[in-house]
């Protein structure tokens, strides 16, 4: 791949479809991508035709058909591989997210780093993929095998190009699988960069593929072949819905890691303001853009008015500026209509009986920043306690104990992530295993890595990624039954 127009010192990389292992560029743009630091064209991205769809799908299947036969350890040695050439590109990778995402320059690169992470975890899990005997009546014995489910399609998200992408690549590679992938069309040049790193590893010719063009049609191309076995996606809960109808005209399995709202139960035995100070690094990091970003404070009255006050002090000091911007802890959002978003979602808030305690504004007139805002005594049927904000927006809401808290928390269809801020370990105990969603922390926000599984419950997901689950999805298991006498 080339280079095209240079910005913030950077050259954003050319676009290109990968098919059979050949980068293509000389094709229509379906559309452009924007920068959202300053709202200029970074460059095009080509659309795939009809011809396009064939030649992947019928490499993906050649590929598959190779790679399905390679040995364990051989395909250790390449996730191995492609995760150090990761780690050597971080510098180069990163300034490709930053461009087209705007998250600060820092956590671009942490982004790539933290990616690798899941190729070292594959590459030995792959390697623990046992299979198992089962006893039975002599003169029979039986094997369970587990085996690469087939071509898969992979649709990945915006918020996080380099992660998304590496884990469902990292997770079907391992497996055996070919891959056809489908990026954002707002982060493209991120997932190119990490495809690139897969071929110079050494991926067989076939293996992986990159797919561009409107969301519907690839959908509906890739899923409706009978040459694709098995679907991912880590997005919306409304696209993952409709993927999985697709999916389901040809009863194949899927993998969801869909939308969430995370609930924050915060106990009256805190330190008010040492949890405000966690919840300010918490909640506005890539300016809330990210699945497990924590979106509803659920506070005891005894300690309410003091983590409101601290947490708004600390996100007016925030500075907000572009990804290259020294300094600069808050981003952009990813496109203007995320900025109507913010605006509708705080102007409903407050028609509803919710103060401002900070932002609710969009900052300067180019590119799209919006304020760290922090909505005080928040009532229960404003939208923003119902709908995932996914930008800097912290709706607070007193309550009278953390039984009250539990029940709001747990009363929406999604459940991806959870926290819980408490100095009883009985307490901490209780909420952890009542909460209604993926993976809960404790006294801290976090989430999972590549060494544990990361998934939703109700309508945030089906199945998980990471850990020692993380092939699962990716294979299918096989009993093979011998008959230990001649015939």
């Amino acid at each position: 791949m080339t280079d095209t127009a240079p910005s913030h010192g950077y050259r954003y990389p050319e676009v290109a479809l990968l098919i059979d292992d050949e980068w293509i560029a000389d094709r229509p743009a379906c559309h452009h991508v924007q920068n959202p630091d300053d709202e200029t064209i970074l460059g095009p991205v080509p659309g795939a035709t009809d011809e396009d769809f064939d030649r992947a799908l019928a490499a993906a299947q050649r590929g598959f058909d190779v790679w399905r036969k390679v040995s364990p350890q051989k395909r250790a040695d390449l996730l191995h591989r492609v995760a150090a050439i990761m780690r050597e590109r971080a510098d180069e990778i990163a300034p490709a997210i930053t461009l087209e995402h705007g998250k600060p320059l820092a956590d671009a690169r942490a982004e790539v780093v933290r990616s690798s992470s899941f190729l070292d975890w594959d590459a030995e899990q792959l390697l623990r993929n046992y299979g198992r005997v089962v006893p039975t009546e002599h003169p029979n014995y039986q094997f369970v095998v587990r085996e690469p489910v087939g071509p898969v399609a992979a649709f990945t998200p915006w918020n996080v190009p380099v992660s998304a992408a590496g884990r469902k690549l990292s997770g079907s590679i391992a497996a055996g699988c070919s891959v056809i992938i489908k990026p954002a069309s707002q982060t493209p040049a991120s997932t190119c960069l990490l495809a690139q790193c897969f071929l110079d590893a050494g991926l067989p010719k076939g293996v992986l593929q990159v797919i561009h063009g409107r969301s519907s049609q690839v959908s509906e191309r890739l899923i409706l072949s009978p040459v694709i076995k098995m679907i991912t996606l880590t997005g919306s809960v409304d696209v993952g819905k409709q993927l999985t109808r697709l999916a389901a005209e040809g009863v194949k399995p899927v993998l969801m890691e869909l939308g969430g709202h995370a609930p924050v139960l915060i106990g009256e035995d805190v330190d008010p303001t040492a949890v405000a100070a966690l919840a300010v690094a918490g909640k506005f990091r890539m300016a809330g853009q990210l699945c497990v970003s924590p979106s509803r404070f659920l506070v005891h009255r005894k300690v309410y008015d003091d983590f409101v006050g601290a947490f708004a002090e600390g996100a007016s000091r925030l500075k907000v500026g572009g990804g290259f911007t020294k300094g600069s802890e808050v981003g952009p959002l990813v496109n203007e209509r995320r900025i109507e978003t913010m605006d509708r979602l705080v102007g409903d808030a407050v028609k509803r009986g919710a103060r401002i305690a900070t932002g609710g504004e969009r900052v300067g007139n180019r590119g799209w920043f919006y304020a760290p805002t922090v909505l005080a005594d928040v009532p229960l049927d404003a939208d923003v306690m119902h709908e995932e904000p996914f930008g800097p927006i912290a709706p607070c809401m007193p309550v009278a104990d953390m039984d009250e808290a539990l029940s709001i928390a747990n009363d929406i269809e999604v459940g991806l992530a959870g926290y819980v801020f408490t100095n009883d370990v009985e307490t901490a105990d209780r909420l952890s295993n009542e909460l209604q969603c993926g993976s809960v922390a404790v006294n801290l926000f976090t989430s999972p890595g590549a060494d544990a599984p990361f998934g939703g419950h109700k309508e945030s997901g089906i199945g998980v990624e990471g850990g020692m689950e993380s092939l699962d999805s990716y294979t299918v298991s096989k009993t093979i039954t011998h008959r230990r006498v001649r015939i």
